[in-house]
């Protein structure tokens, strides 16, 4: 018989840290923490089996199941010494997801589980609390209604709202057990509204009601969203977690908190956390109270530390911490509960981070001797370095205050206000940046968080729902921006006298909590301190080079910070459209013969000179791989009739043939027309003059500075082996003339970019005239898959959502196709030439999955842009640490 569920606490572990896939993360941590001799009540888990199952067979479960959790929840009475239902001493329960990877707030959760109109009345009588038992019966009608139901939560908050009006009340906590009644009576008549039938009252017709509401929420809308941001598979399903209930909200000897190990905004070696007395879990999460800090420390005037407020049970939990840290070698998240004075432990899970905090909790736990330098490589997400690789807020820029709120998730950005998700993402698509103001942010909220350049709420603290969100992100956050009040109904903000329209542009520093009216200057970031160690680290034990894709100055200097390692790509057409040249490449393609090519080439050749002189200048004698010309001409000519005799009447040319040729050159589909070597072959003259560029910087540089770069020629879109014997050859005669000529001589290698499917399956001859390949995986990901990148976006996002791709192959690659046809390639190629040099060029160069990928099929090198480099040289030593392969000569 299959095991489908796993009994915790009590003294009777059935799982495993290490059995995460089945047990979800939070079910296997619990397991693990009772076994360790942590305070966990007892309950147990429906595997993540039960999920697959559950979506394969059209919504039901295995016929085993019901039996099984009836004998684990059995279990739990036996430990509690109380019964599920009964009407004396009644048995709560909670019921909560719990996937292989943590999705804060993603999926749903009922607690007090299990509460009626009869066993209310126990838990009052048992508790001596009537008040108590009332508030957690509204709470559970609440949660229920809400997540198995589908009763708009806000319904619910509306008819508390008229009984503290009633009552002149301005907090929860200020109603009484009559309060709490009439709030339970108001809600049970509007659930028969709204549904058609009364509130449930068989607990277990509630339980198996919760258990398939957290199944479901597992393809809900929030849920999906947040699996395609971080690639979490949707065939993993969730585990549902059954425990018994402790209350924070008993009286003023219970609480309930959240807590970090250490600050996961700076990675400082605190304990930090917040904390609510007469409080459940919901209430710190959901930011609908301001909780208040753990430790005396870190408490302000007019706060109540729980240090100071429960002792005893905050040096169980300084312990506990300790405990945690050491057991799992990672800063944890904690959720608890202190009832009546007594400690209990209802989660801990690997915390959240920002990067920095990462950066920093590796390499103090490496320093620590918690872990070594290899496992602190590995802890850090490369992905997440991308939040350290971009300017915050120039100390020394003027600015203008609005208010202050808590410093929730760090980094700075401007960007125009917008008051709903949805708008976010609408302006983001369109290239713009926003900041997401919100009361407070809910998981529906998770697209428009996504889409925003920064996040500001005016409830909730450090572990609330934005709080955390916004970390796990990298999108910088101030929350709990109390002075700050929201109208979304007239679209404003306004903070002392200040109003800020939707549209009108903030700033936030999600270091500081400030937020400010208007734009501010930016400063780079610093990469020194825990980046530059943990780069180190890296460093040491990755074998992939990492390049970067440059052709300004400015890239190549930024790209040598980050630590590249030579040009991967240098694309000369950017160079084309300067604004002093264009005139002279629109000259070249009016040409009518090749003597007035040739003439207009000749005003070109100082600047490409100077252009490469540039880069190969910074570079040190680095390789620096150059594409020759690739996108077909009519880019560079002008379409509309305005812009043709502006053009035309610049060059001294005829509006009518000026029209004529954009005419010609039109093509139907031209990025698989007449470009890349095509261009080349057909007019001989373009790819001579840029040989001619190339070699004349670089004899220049080796003469001046005694370190004469390697230029890697490039052809581009080759298909057969010919159309590189011919482009190679009229490149070596150019190289021979500038060598006689200057008496100066520099290595060189001329290559080919693979971005063709024949050029892929043909690799072993193209090898025979080639030194080099360069994989362009954003053409070769267009022609595998018939897709255009500037158009697809447009229902690419469909396929990922509906499963019918795993993720969008232009951002990471795609292993079975693209990959596939990598892999002959390389295998061919280096049958051919057993040194043949090998990289990547395209976007995927800077994506960790693509980087893995690279690695273990032998490629020397990845090229990115510059300020992904750091993320590639890290994703190249975890790749290196997998077992991956990489550089032998790059």
């Amino acid at each position: 018989m299959a095991k489908w569920v796993y009994s915790f606490g009590a003294g009777h572990n059935e799982g495993r840290a290490d059995m995460r896939n089945l047990l979800g993360g939070k079910g296997a941590n619990l397991a693990e923490m009772a076994s360790i001799g942590l305070p966990v009540p007892p309950g147990f888990t429906v595997t993540t089996e039960v999920c697959t199952y559950y979506y394969a067979n059209k919504h039901t479960y295995p016929a085993d199941l019901r039996s099984q959790v009836s004998e684990a929840l059995s279990r739990v009475e036996a430990a509690v010494g109380a019964r599920f239902g009964d009407t004396h001493k009644p048995l709560l329960v909670s019921v909560r997801s719990g996937a292989r990877v943590s999705m804060p707030g993603m999926m749903d959760t009922v607690l007090n589980l299990g509460l009626n109109d009869a066993t209310v009345d126990g838990l009052a009588a048992a508790s001596g609390d009537a008040r108590f038992a009332w508030d957690s019966y509204r709470r559970f009608i609440q949660m229920f209604g809400s997540v198995v139901l589908g009763v708009d939560h806000h319904r619910f908050e509306e008819i508390i709202e008229h009984v503290k009006l009633d009552k002149g009340a301005s907090e929860d906590t200020e109603l009484d057990a009559t309060d709490w009644h009439r709030v339970v009576a108001g809600y049970k008549d509007m659930v028969q509204e709204v549904t058609g039938h009364p509130f449930p009252q068989d607990p277990h017709a509630q339980l198996w009601g919760a258990i398939g509401a957290v199944f479901g929420s597992w393809m809900n809308p929030r849920a999906n969203t947040y699996r395609r941001l971080h690639d979490i598979p949707a065939d993993w399903g969730t585990a549902v977690n059954v425990q018994a209930m402790v209350f924070g909200n008993m009286g003023n000897d219970c609480a309930t908190g959240v807590c970090f190990t250490r600050d996961p905004s700076t990675g400082e070696n605190i304990f930090y956390g917040e904390y609510l007395i007469n409080a459940q879990g919901e209430d710190v999460v959901a930011g609908i109270r301001t909780p208040q800090p753990m430790s005396e420390a870190r408490a302000k005037p007019g706060e109540r530390s729980m240090e100071a407020a429960m002792p005893a049970a905050y040096a169980e939990l300084v312990q506990v911490r300790a405990t945690l840290e050491k057991h799992y070698r990672d800063m944890q998240d904690i959720e608890f509960t202190v009832q009546q004075n007594k400690l209990y432990m209802l989660q801990t899970r690997n915390g959240k981070r920002t990067a920095a905090a990462s950066l920093k909790i590796a390499v103090d736990m490496a320093r620590e001797g918690l872990i070594d330098q290899a496992e602190a490589v590995k802890r850090v997400d490369p992905k997440a370095l991308d939040q350290l690789l971009h300017p915050t807020l120039d100390p020394k820029a003027p600015r203008k205050p609005l208010a202050k709120g808590l410093p929730a998730s760090p980094g700075a950005a401007s960007g125009t206000v917008v008051f709903s998700a949805d708008e976010a993402e609408l302006r983001a698509a369109k290239g713009e940046a926003v900041i997401l103001v919100r009361i407070e942010t809910s998981p529906e909220d998770i697209h428009g968080m996504h889409a925003a350049k920064g996040i500001l709420t005016t409830r909730g603290g450090m572990t609330s729902h934005a709080a955390v969100v916004a970390r796990g992100m990298g999108r910088p956050c101030v929350a709990g921006a109390g002075s700050i009040t929201v109208d979304y109904a007239q679209q404003v903000l306004s903070a002392g006298g200040k109003r800020v329209q939707a549209g009108e542009v903030i700033t936030l520093d999600g270091a500081t909590g400030e937020v400010f009216i208007g734009p501010v200057a930016m400063i780079e970031p610093k990469l020194s301190g825990d980046f530059a160690t943990l780069m180190e680290w890296a460093d040491s034990v990755r074998k992939l080079k990492v390049r970067t894709n440059a052709e300004t100055p400015l890239d190549a200097e930024t790209a040598r910070k980050f630590g590249a390692e030579g040009i991967g790509l240098c694309r000369t057409e950017h160079m084309f459209f300067d604004p002093e040249r264009i005139g002279a490449v629109r000259q070249m393609i009016m040409a009518e013969t090749e003597t007035g090519r040739r003439a207009a080439l000749a005003r070109l050749l100082p600047f490409q000179r100077q252009d490469f002189i540039d880069l190969f200048r910074i570079m040190a004698g680095l390789p620096v791989t150059i594409r020759l010309l690739d996108p077909p001409l009519h880019e560079f000519l002008p379409h509309k009739d305005e812009e043709i005799e502006e053009v035309a009447q610049d060059l001294g040319a005829d509006i009518a043939a000026m029209k004529r040729r954009v005419s010609e050159l039109s093509e139907a589909n031209p990025m698989l027309g007449h470009r890349g070597c095509r261009l080349g072959i057909t007019f001989p003259e373009i790819y001579e003059m840029q040989a001619r560029a190339i070699f004349e910087a670089a004899v220049t540089i080796g003469k001046e500075t005694h370190k004469a770069p390697v230029p890697e020629i490039m052809i581009p879109l080759v298909m057969t082996r010919r159309e590189l014997e011919i482009t190679r050859a009229m490149v070596d005669k150019v190289a021979q003339e500038v060598f006689a000529e200057s008496g100066y001589h520099v290595e060189y290698l001329v290559g080919t970019m693979i971005e063709l499917p024949r050029a892929a399956l043909t690799a072993d001859a193209i090898a025979e005239s080639a030194d080099f390949f360069s994989f362009g995986t954003n053409d070769l990901t267009q022609t595998v898959f018939g897709l255009s990148r500037d158009d697809a976006g447009k229902f690419l996002p469909l396929y990922v959502e509906r499963g019918i791709l795993a993720r969008d192959p232009f951002v990471s690659m795609d292993m079975e196709g693209v990959g596939a046809l990598i892999e002959i390639a390389v295998e061919k190629g280096r049958r051919v030439k057993t040194d043949l040099k090998l990289g990547i060029c395209g976007e995927h160069g800077g994506d960790p999955a693509s980087v893995h990928f690279c690695a273990r099929t032998g490629l020397d090198y990845v090229s990115c842009s510059p300020y992904r480099v750091p993320i590639a040289r890290l994703a190249a030593a975890q790749a290196a640490l997998a077992g991956g392969g990489g550089d032998r000569t790059a």
